[in-house]
């Protein structure tokens, strides 16, 4: 039974940073693809990215590009998204997603989901 469980929401003033952190546990084969998603009052689920595990390539989404940083560290399953210079427009619920099927992760459907950590900027 696979899990992911996002951590470091938070609410935080316009211009400053956070990292958010997502754990996987239960995993029995390795997940070959992680990303996160952000979801905005009234917007639609937005891909910020997505880290490919063997090689390491990350490939950012617009809204991620310049400001996010994403970081997989193999050796505790940890994936952590660094984001800075925060501003209103990344408020949101923030979810990552991982799968284990190379198909699965070409085609963006993620069989593994957290239930998302809450980031607030004012």
């Amino acid at each position: 039974h696979v899990q992911l469980v996002e951590s470091g929401g938070a609410s935080v003033q316009a211009g400053g940073s956070l990292t958010l952190s997502c754990a996987v546990s239960g995993a029995t084969d390795p997940l070959i693809c992680r990303t996160w998603f952000r979801q905005a009052p009234g917007k639609e689920r937005e891909r910020l990215e997505i880290i490919y595990t063997h090689s390491g390539k990350a490939v950012y989404g617009d809204s991620a590009k310049g400001r996010f940083t994403i970081t997989l560290d193999n050796a505790r399953s940890l994936l952590t998204l660094e984001m800075n210079n925060l501003t209103p427009e990344d408020t949101g619920s923030y979810t990552c997603a991982a799968d284990w099927d190379r198909i699965q992760c070409a085609k963006e459907e993620y069989s593994f989901w957290g239930q998302g950590t809450q980031v607030t900027v004012s």
